[in-house]
């Protein structure tokens, strides 16, 4: 009955598929809506992307248009290739198509993950704007709350694990 019951807090969230990757790697983020705004048709998903991160390209989606937000980087930073990196997407937008509450759907993009210690979390606040209505999955945790539960519109979180 628990397993029921965690599966399906989960799936009312705007969560990744694979919620663990290798630090300093290439990761294709999964977001799965499960549903719209108390059954309104989701219109538009905005994913931020967290610190570090570089490398963010979008998968477009049939019937949405998808735009991405670039920051300037204080002090640039050498990518993987040796290049130089001045900016780096911030936020990825999917909007213009219609997701109906009563189907799911995944919105995805590849990223190259930073190098942090084992152990470390990223979260990507997410905001789900719908026909009527907004969920705002943005809710970091704090110390001292660090489970699901503790939070009604929690961040999506992908956990950093050691290369193998």
């Amino acid at each position: 009955g628990a397993a029921v019951l965690v599966s399906s807090q989960l799936s009312a969230h705007v969560t990744l598929e694979a919620r663990t990757a290798t630090t300093d790697s290439y990761y294709k983020a999964a977001f799965g809506v499960g549903h719209g705004c108390e059954g309104s048709p989701t219109v538009r998903l905005r994913v931020r992307i967290p610190d570090g991160v570089t490398g963010v390209k979008p998968q477009p989606k049939a019937g949405w248009e998808v735009a991405t937000v670039k920051t300037k980087l204080e002090k640039p930073i050498i990518g993987s290739h040796g290049e130089t990196i001045t900016e780096v997407v911030s936020e990825v937008v999917w909007s213009g198509g219609k997701l109906l509450d009563e189907h799911f759907d995944q919105f995805l993009m590849q990223m190259k993950l930073p190098k942090a210690a084992p152990g470390s979390v990223l979260y990507f606040p997410v905001v789900q704007d719908c026909e009527k209505g907004v969920n705002r999955w943005i809710e970091i945790p704090e110390a001292g709350k660090k489970k699901l539960g503790d939070y009604k519109q929690p961040a999506a979180a992908l956990t950093l694990i050691a290369k193998p």
